[in-house]
């Protein structure tokens, strides 16, 4: 650990010759600590050193609070104790071990500073400026007259030290025990108390979900821009982004033609000149004037053979660069609150508040995966000393957030496990009667599902199980079969989906199948449906048989978990589409159960990765239908330029002509500013003018209200609309047989998940059917955006779900995969996006590993993490619905 002490005391040396001013590190002490622990925690040895080390950083942390240079002066003497008095040990100890029984060496006395230039991060003595010329003589004088060391000031009786981190957290002796969780002080107190944000700039955060202190450190960029490259003017490049420092010659102030004001500058480093541009930021001509100094980074361009820079970010020369020449963050943003604003709102909290954050990961877990405290996390995520320390902060956060989603479902998954159920047996003479009676034999996938239920209702604890399979699987027949085993007990069964017109075909469906096995009595069971379209008479008709359990299926929308619905005895629930519903939702359908828990089946059609859905899905069990009935015809789907549109209405308006429907799916509902990308409604209104004028279209997107969208889902699927013109929230929700045609503009915005969930709405009848793909790529190349040509090329070469999703994940990450209309998971992900394979089964490894030593996080080591798992588990979600 001797180097990084030795860097620790010439720092401190500097510190002392330039007057304690805070400024021998760029950035103050307090930023500086957070890189000298990290780096001195890997040379520490023994625990001794890590606390001295925690020790030492907490000082240097305060140092940046201290208001007088004697309050400095004395911290430096103290620190410069701890650093040299540990050297001198270190080198005592490889000089000649000391033998037993005898005293350390007092520590020795500061030496002289060294004459070889400052260590990385530390910033060098710069030229002093020249005195006014009244002054200079004297400056002079000074010059001349040797430096006199500065006495050593009798020191002062000191307060009991405040106690070190790890001291806080628990550190006694040698002993690592945490007595309390760390507390993070004035975390939830609201933005507007903080300096430079007020009433006014509160209410304008409030509407980027930020009301407190807490919510604004977790407020992550989107992205960051790289301006820490420094070059000048005669080495730029067209295209690169770089930072400059010039001083401003010539400055024009002027109007486009349009009216607009236009400020151009001519910055010069000595090298050659630069030629800025600033649109519509008419102030800037107070701020920006000839003989300023000024830093800029921006993308270089050329204009008539002159380097130039269109709208750059700028700052004077004489400030601490905040948003040029480093890495800068991205924030979003809303109307009235500029990125400049935003920037420096963030940099002040950032700078301040995270070092209050509790680390909740346990220090060993720490150390063994070498990952950055959470403070040093939070605060370099948004503003980042260099791109290394940007992406360890960011794969510490990426790790957190999977670790926390994995650790909760398992421990929910532990509490349910805890209740007891009544068995429900099922005899083999019934499931073989039952499987004899289907129009059709089940695949081997649907075989190994029913063996799997079958074993969970006979277990004695409440089935808790996910049921994941493509679309046209089987799972509507699995769904069924479980409902019949249920009823066969004499237990009730309810059947929850997210529209209407879902409800109606999956009450069809069971009215059907489970009319083939006659019930307990001997008569087929009674099957309702219950969703918004009923009337109030015939609502409380369905209550009452609910409650005194004439009816024995039920199957409905939100409806099922409103007041007024009691059960008999329900014995299982099931929920179709289940990332449509919070998990909320689901607890309030098995809270319905008037003896308990009861049996819950959830499915979905969102093919993906095992190993991820048994991280994000951890409080369920999973059984996959990955086999395909027999039969089952796959879409043709073909991938086309822009230029091929006409050709695809074309093949649309012959498919119509035969007597088939299509869609033709958007990514927006209405046009953006920001996003070049068609929407739903001027499409819509386009289609309707110019193109299919003698067609009969409808459109549905996820603004509309409730009844709006299943009425128009119910004349398409009454045959009522020849094309449907959609946003994505046709994902889901509609089964529409006579459906042969997909279209999807922008189809390469898509991820391959939701791209193949799209596909599955049509093919699900006789019909051949088809799935056109329009990329908007430049040059009409449709295989040519952002990686786009092997993703959508997949599309065309499989219809496979599961090896799409996998494809997706090592291509994109799980970003598309994992948010909240693909998981139904409570709350945002940030990173997503790193969340590869490596990372998911460190995770499960981890979990694993903490859960067989500490089930239910009871060790005093684990306080924080039991918390921050409580505050997760806590914030239920109350709806899901109805995302477009």
């Amino acid at each position: 650990m001797a180097s990084s002490l030795e860097t620790l005391v010439k720092i401190l040396n500097l510190e002392q010759r330039k007057g304690y001013k805070n400024d021998a590190v760029i950035g103050g002490f307090g930023r500086f600590a957070r890189h000298w622990a990290r780096e001195a925690h890997g040379q520490a040895k023994t625990d001794a050193h890590k606390r001295l080390v925690d020790d030492i950083a907490d000082d240097l942390r305060r140092y940046d609070d201290l208001n007088t240079p004697e309050e400095r002066a004395d911290l430096i003497d103290t620190l410069l104790e701890k650093a040299t008095g540990q050297i001198d040990r270190q080198d005592a100890e490889v000089a000649a071990p000391p033998p037993p029984k005898v005293e350390e060496p007092a520590p020795a006395e500061t030496p002289e500073p060294s004459p070889a230039p400052p260590e990385p991060e530390v910033e060098a003595e710069a030229e002093p400026e020249p005195p006014p010329p009244s002054r200079q003589p004297q400056a002079r004088e000074r010059e001349k007259a040797p430096r006199q060391p500065r006495p050593k000031r009798q020191r002062k009786p000191r307060p009991e030290p405040a106690r070190s981190l790890r001291e806080r957290r628990g550190y006694a002796g040698g002993e690592f025990e945490i007595s309390a969780p760390a507390t993070e002080e004035n975390l939830s107190v609201p933005v507007s108390t903080l300096s430079g944000v007020g009433a006014k700039r509160a209410q304008l955060l409030e509407r980027l979900g930020v009301t407190t202190v807490r919510d604004l450190l977790y407020l992550f960029p989107h992205r960051h821009e790289d301006f820490s490259r420094l070059k000048t003017i005669d080495r730029l490049e067209i295209g690169e982004e770089v930072t400059v420092v010039g001083t401003v010659g010539r400055v024009s102030a002027r109007k486009t033609k349009r009216g607009q004001p236009m400020l151009e500058a001519i910055i010069s480093d000595g090298t050659d000149a630069l030629s800025l541009t600033w649109f519509n930021q008419p102030w800037l001509s107070k701020q920006i004037y000839e003989g300023r100094q000024i830093v800029v980074s921006g993308k270089v361009d050329q204009y008539l053979g002159r380097l130039t820079m269109t709208s750059p970010e700028w700052e004077p020369m004489e400030r601490d660069w905040l948003h040029t020449g480093r890495v800068v963050p991205v924030y979003p943003l809303t109307k009235d609150l500029s990125a400049r604003v935003m920037r420096q709102i963030m940099k002040r909290v950032s700078d301040e508040w995270p070092r209050r954050l509790a680390d909740y990961l346990p220090l060993d877990m720490r150390e063994r995966l070498d990952m950055m405290d959470l403070g040093d996390a939070v605060a370099q995520v948004h503003f980042p000393d260099s791109w290394d320390d940007l992406q360890a902060a960011r794969a510490r956060l990426a790790f957190d957030e999977l670790f926390i989603l994995h650790l909760s479902m398992v421990m929910r998954r532990q509490d349910w496990q805890a209740d007891a159920i009544e068995t429900i047996g099922v005899e083999d003479a019934w499931l073989e009667t039952f499987q004899q009676a289907l129009p059709y034999q089940l695949t081997g996938a649907q075989q190994r599902a029913l063996n799997d239920i079958r074993q969970d209702l006979e277990s004695g604890v409440p089935m808790n199980r996910l049921l994941q399979g493509d679309v046209g699987s089987g799972k509507t027949v699995v769904a069924a079969a479980a409902i019949a085993m249920a009823l066969s007990a004499g237990k009730q069964a309810a059947l929850m989906a997210p529209t209407g017109i879902l409800c109606e075909q999956h009450y069809a469906a069971l009215n059907d199948l489970l009319s083939r096995v006659p019930g307990t009595d001997g008569q087929p069971p009674a099957v309702r449906l219950l969703t918004g379209s009923l009337s109030d008479a015939e609502r409380q008709e369905v209550y009452a048989g609910l409650a005194d359990g004439s009816i024995q299926v039920v199957v409905g929308t939100h409806a099922l978990i409103q007041a007024g619905v009691e059960f008999a005895d329900l014995g299982l629930a099931v929920i179709d589409e289940q990332h449509r519903f919070g998990v909320h939702q689901r607890g309030t359908l098995r809270g319905k159960a008037a003896g308990g828990n009861p049996h819950l089946l959830v499915m979905t059609a969102t093919p993906i990765p095992r190993t991820l859905a048994l991280t994000i899905h951890a409080d369920l069990d999973l059984t996959l239908l990955d086999e395909m009935p027999p039969g089952r015809q796959a879409v043709e789907t073909r991938v086309l330029g822009t230029r091929e549109r006409e050709r695809s209405y074309a093949f649309l308006r012959s498919q119509i002509e035969q007597g088939r429907q299509a869609f033709i799916v958007h990514p927006l509902v209405e046009e953006s500013e920001n996003i070049e990308a068609r929407s739903a409604v001027a499409e819509f209104e386009r289609l309707q003018k110019e193109v299919f004028a003698d067609l009969r279209l409808g459109l549905l997107h996820g603004q509309m209200k409730p009844a709006e969208k299943e009425q128009a889902m119910a004349q398409f699927y009454d045959g009522e609309i020849d094309i449907l013109v959609s946003t994505t929230v046709i994902e889901v929700g509609i089964d529409v047989p006579n459906a042969s045609v997909m279209m999807v503009e922008n189809a390469n915005r898509f991820g391959l998940a939701q791209l193949h969930q799209l596909r599955g709405r049509v093919g699900r009848g006789e019909h051949r059917s088809y799935c056109l793909l329009i990329s908007d790529a430049d040059g009409g190349d449709p295989l040519g955006v952002n990686g786009g040509s092997q993703r959508l090329a997949a599309l065309e070469e499989t219809n496979d779900g599961f090896r799409l999703a996998e494809i997706d994940w090592e291509m994109r990450g799980a970003g598309d995969l994992l948010g909240t209309r693909q998981s139904g998971f409570v709350g945002r992900i940030h990173f997503a996006n790193l969340m590869d394979p490596h990372l998911v089964e460190t995770v499960q490894r981890e979990v694993d590993t903490l859960v067989k030593t500490d089930p239910h996080l009871q060790a005093p080591q684990h306080a924080p993490l039991a918390e921050r798992v409580a505050r997760v588990q806590a914030r239920q979600d109350p709806a899901h619905g109805d995302i477009s």
